[in-house]
This record gives structure tokens, sequence and C-alpha cells, in this order.
């Protein structure tokens, strides 16, 4: 569970209706579109949910969101915590957002973020970008749970 809201459901409950989609989805679209609506409706602290994709080999563009639209719908690389997160290949979360250069303000109701890359071997194909009207509001639970999910989706994206 989060670690600021008791009332988060169980991050194996949401893996598994994840599971489920992914298993179901008539395509890897329609997939994404059911993550992001089940992250931003069954968890209280992620106030913005999106799927960023790799387009070409240094940019990526935003898929299927939930939340206030974003300004950044195509992000360089070399810009923003989502740029790092795909050139590091690794999770990036912040906790304080206003604190964090590299951080590209999307809304001012933004206080954290995390950031997942979704990973095919070394290859990064996206991201699962979730930010929090919370400052700190991502633990060790939410990279888990957005790590198992990044897991799930990866064989998806593969084959778009």
């Amino acid at each position: 569970m989060s670690k600021h809201n008791k009332a988060t459901p169980q991050p194996n409950d949401i893996a598994s209706i994840v599971g489920r989609i992914v298993d179901t989805a008539p395509n890897a679209e329609k997939a994404m579109d059911a993550i992001v609506e089940i992250l931003h409706h069954r968890v209280p602290h992620y106030s913005w949910v999106g799927i960023y994709l790799m387009d070409g080999p240094d940019e990526l563009v935003l898929g299927p969101f939930r939340g206030t639209p974003s300004p950044h719908t195509r992000i360089p690389l070399n810009q923003g915590i989502c740029g790092a997160a795909a050139l590091q290949k690794a999770t990036v979360i912040v906790p304080d957002v206003n604190a964090d250069p590299r951080y590209l303000a999307c809304s001012l109701e933004t206080k954290s973020e995390i950031v997942v890359p979704i990973m095919q071997g070394a290859c990064c194909l996206g991201e699962i970008d979730i930010d929090s009207d919370q400052p700190d509001a991502f633990g060790p639970d939410d990279q888990i749970l957005l790590e198992a999910i990044a897991t799930k989706v990866a064989p998806l994206l593969a084959k778009l």
C-alpha cells in the first residue's frame, strides 16, 4: 500500500487486474487505455497516469492517459524526468518535482512523480508516468507494482 493512503488497494489486486487486461484485450492500445484507467481510478494518490511510447531512438510520445491534458505530448530523451528514466532504463522517483531541475511542469498541482520504463531486454519501449498532487507520494510498493505492470505490458508494446 502507499505510504500516504491506507485505503489504496493491495498491489497484488491491481497486478491481477492488469494481468487479466493484458491477457484479454484485443490489442495493445486497448490494454494500455484500460491499464491507465484502472491505475487512475483505483489508486487515490495517482492524480495523473499516462503511458509514453518510444517514437524512434530519441523521443517519447504520449499514449493513453488519465488526468488533466499534458502540454508534453512529445518528450526528447534529453529532457524531463521521463527522458531521464528512458535513458537510464531505470525507475525514477521524484519526491518533490519543484526541487528537481529536470521536471517539465505540466500542472501546478503536481508535487511528486514516478516514471517506470517499460523494458524488453535492454530496449526501452516506453514508460509509465504517474504524477501525484501529494508530496513524496511514491514508495517501494508503488515502484514494485508499476515495475510488475511494466513487465506485463512489455510484450504488447514489442508487437507495435
